[in-house]
């Protein structure tokens, strides 16, 4: 699939690591000598300097956490996880919060996230009184146990 880029803040275009990489990192566009520092608990806005147009409707790009920064540091997306619909034209931002006990340093160039492209399929909603039946029926959080 192709993906047109919109590249500022002087940023180079993602690239994937490794032939079998699912996401490419996006990186921190601060400027040269800036750093932000999130203190525990904190969170912050971070420019990529990266804006996207892929091709067609039928994708969405899913921004999410790295795993090294969240295992090791206790980083993670402020949301959980990023969507940036297909129609969206504007610089992607990454929101980061500090879930460890130390305070965590960006400086530009840091890969803070990742971005993969999935498929989409939109839903038909049918509005009715009733729903088929299924073994699991309403079963809710935890209904399975942990073992």
């Amino acid at each position: 699939m192709e993906v047109k880029l919109k590249l500022t803040r002087g940023m180079q275009a993602p690239e994937y690591a490794t032939p079998g990489s699912a996401a490419v990192d996006l990186r921190a566009a601060l400027e040269e000598n800036e750093v932000i520092t999130l203190k525990p608990g904190e969170r912050a806005l971070i420019p990529t300097g990266l804006s996207i147009s892929p091709a067609g409707s039928g994708y969405v790009a899913i921004v999410a956490a790295r795993s090294g920064l969240g295992i090791k540091k206790g980083v993670s997306l402020s949301n959980g996880i990023g969507v940036i619909d297909s129609d969206y034209r504007g610089e992607i931002s990454v929101g980061l919060i500090n879930h460890g006990d130390e305070p965590f340093e960006v400086r530009r160039g840091d890969r803070i996230a990742q971005m993969m492209f999935l498929p989409v399929e939109t839903a038909s909603f049918l509005v009715c009184d009733t729903l088929d039946e299924t073994e699991r029926g309403a079963g809710g959080f935890g209904h399975t146990g942990v073992k």
